[in-house]
């Protein structure tokens, strides 16, 4: 089975590393024994989203992030199209913040985002920088990664995370945190979130190739020193957050 990837802006919202969440990615799916090909997208050039199995944008600064929306305006009818259909995203970091109605920078200018859920964010001078360690509907074990931002996100639905012991949510501290709506993945978790949360790395694919038709093993890749660093990270932001309740 060929799948594509579509990359957006790799070189404008990569920061702390995000676009390992693209090679960790490609890398489970050629286990499983896809040939995959990655198109990196930059402004001004065109994609076809009807053709990708899936959209990732990562973390970009303020002033980044305001470039990408501008490019990434002439995309909205088509990736929510996408989304509605069942197509795989992860928008992490800055880049979940696209996704809403809007975006309010901290000098109080105003721009839209793509308009794919209600949501809206309000950005500050204040900087919300930290571990977090949260739970999920999706699966049993916890979510762990870093943050790295100053926006607020108000009116999330339905979010990713549905409580966190350690770190800031959507709109407060060990609030709800991200967006999730059918194969649409979003936090403002940053850097490589799928490489430091396993799991996670297997809801995306089994969204991927369960929308593909394709069958899974009972036994899934697993890269070990991906696992290990894992349960290293969880098991000391655990004890954290358990040393501040």
């Amino acid at each position: 089975m060929e799948l594509k990837i579509i990359h957006f802006y790799p070189d404008l919202m990569s920061l702390y590393g995000s676009y390992a969440n693209v090679s960790v990615l490609r890398r489970y799916l050629e286990a499983l024994g896809c040939a995959v090909t990655v198109q990196a997208v930059v402004p001004g050039e065109g994609a076809d989203i009807t053709s990708a199995d899936f959209l990732f944008m990562g973390a970009g600064t303020e002033r980044a992030q305001r470039f990408a929306a501008e490019d990434f305006a002439r995309y909205s009818a088509t990736v929510k199209a996408a989304a509605e259909d069942g197509t795989a995203m992860l928008f992490a970091g800055t880049a979940m913040e696209l996704l809403g109605a809007s975006v309010t920078d901290r000098d109080g200018d105003t721009y839209p985002g793509i308009g794919l859920a209600s949501f809206t964010t309000v950005q500050g001078k204040r900087r919300i920088v930290g571990d977090v360690y949260g739970v999920t509907a999706l699966f049993p074990e916890a979510v762990v990664g870093f943050m790295n931002k100053c926006g607020q996100i108000r009116g999330v639905e339905a979010p990713l995370l549905t409580g966190l012991s350690l770190g800031f949510g959507n709109e407060a501290e060990k609030g709800p945190e991200g967006f999730h709506w059918k194969n649409v993945f979003a936090s403002e978790l940053t850097g490589p979130v799928l490489v430091k949360n396993p799991r996670l790395l297997e809801a995306v694919a089994d969204a991927i190739c369960t929308r593909r038709g394709i069958s899974l093993p009972e036994e899934r890749p697993s890269f070990p020193y991906a696992e290990a660093g894992y349960a290293i990270t969880a098991e000391q932001l655990k004890l954290r957050a358990e040393a501040r309740q």
